[in-house]
């Protein structure tokens, strides 16, 4: 037999695996018992009640995506053709698009280098006549400055809207992320801290917006009065759409939300160790962190790097490649985009939002991750030109 000296083959690491806590087959298996898969059903109920429950806010709604829940948030701001919606720059497309959905034009405003989230000094210079609506995403769990935004929104007479998909659990101040606006925007993608496939949630803040995002929610009807038994017959009343998620997933996402706590704990352990682990190379001023404001609790949802150029990230990313270590960039700026041309200008200088999107780079962190040690590892490695 051949002997070799060689180490053995270390296994590939995914930037994400979709967190599964091993106790969602129950709930699965009893949907199937039922018999009843469409959205609407108990499960549903269950997950939108335990959410407003641990949110504290007056209702919260699921839905199929984050993406429809921002597309909730665009119809009960009632925006009109003109009408401007002032967002970051560094944000998903459908952090945009769901208010161009609605005739609205967008602001795009630059972002703080910290933490990548939106500049509550470059929304005040934005704000113009035509303002209605101001759009904060907590960009990887870490808050965004909301007491400042909250006043811009409040002394300008505004509509804030938090994108907090990547922000379950995230605090600012003591209160949760996606209850500091009218209305908040959760995602529960496989990508995120918690999952269902596809899912979201819109986070209704305003008792007398309850009644409206109901009626939105159920393909525009007063369907879920007529459910409660308040009604005698549902009616057409307001363009909405199929926004219900459907009784599996929300069987699993019940699962994940009662698990909800130990799954960020669990993340949070990773996130701090690769803090740990790379602060060396950060405080040489070789690699930035995020830097956390003291008043921010965030989810560890995202662990990210900035290397000093685009170029220098490329060659990280090959070479933490050839170690079988999967990291990966994060958005194009969306004025950059051709659909943010078309549909929307920038704002006051783009200082940080394009040159950091060239030199951010996520790291693998997941549920159950045990190999920071190694990522990091080879991170060094590759700063010291091994």
């Amino acid at each position: 037999m051949t002997r070799t000296n060689e180490p053995p083959e270390l296994l590939p690491i995914p930037f994400n695996r979709p967190a599964v806590t091993g106790s969602e087959q129950a709930y699965l298996e009893e949907v199937f018992r039922r018999g009843k898969f469409a959205g609407g059903g108990s499960f549903n109920e269950r997950c939108d009640t335990w959410l407003a429950k641990h949110l504290g806010a007056p209702s919260v709604l699921t839905t199929t995506s984050c993406s429809h829940a921002l597309e909730m948030a665009a119809l009960m701001c009632r925006l009109e053709p003109g009408d401007e919606v002032i967002l970051p720059s560094f944000a998903f497309p459908t952090t945009a698009s769901a208010f161009v959905r609605c005739g609205a034009s967008l602001v795009f405003v630059d972002v703080e280098p910290g933490t990548m989230n939106i500049n509550p000094a470059e929304v005040a210079g934005a704000i113009t006549p035509k303002t209605r609506v101001i759009v904060a995403l907590h960009y990887a769990g870490v808050a965004a400055r909301m007491h400042e935004l909250d006043e811009l929104a409040e002394r300008n007479g505004l509509t804030l809207v938090e994108d907090a998909a990547q922000a379950i659990f995230s605090k600012y101040r003591g209160g949760l992320c996606g209850t500091f606006g009218a209305f908040g925007c959760l995602s529960f993608h496989e990508t995120k801290n918690l999952q269902c496939g596809e899912g979201g949630a819109l986070v209704v803040n305003n008792p007398g917006d309850v009644d409206d995002a109901e009626i939105i929610l159920e393909k525009g009807t007063d369907r879920r009065k007529f459910r409660r038994n308040e009604i005698s017959k549902y009616k057409w009343c307001e363009i909405g759409s199929s926004y219900v998620p459907g009784e599996l997933s929300s069987a699993f996402l019940l699962s994940q939300l009662e698990n909800g706590h130990e799954i960020i704990r669990d993340r949070l352990e990773s996130w701090n160790a690769y803090r740990e682990s790379l602060r060396p190379l950060s405080d040489a001023g070789v690699i930035e962190i995020a830097d956390i404001p003291t008043d921010c609790e965030h989810n560890g949802h995202i662990f990210w790097i900035k290397t000093r150029d685009e170029d220098e990230r490329t060659a990280l990313i090959d070479f933490l490649n050839g170690r079988s270590i999967k990291s990966v960039f994060h958005y194009v700026p969306l004025h950059s985009s051709p659909a943010g041309l078309k549909y929307g200008r920038f704002s006051g200088k783009d200082a940080v939002t394009t040159r950091d999107a060239r030199r951010l780079l996520r790291l693998p962190l997941f549920y159950r991750f045990s190999e920071v040690a190694r990522v990091a590892d080879a991170i060094e490695d590759f700063y010291r030109g091994v």
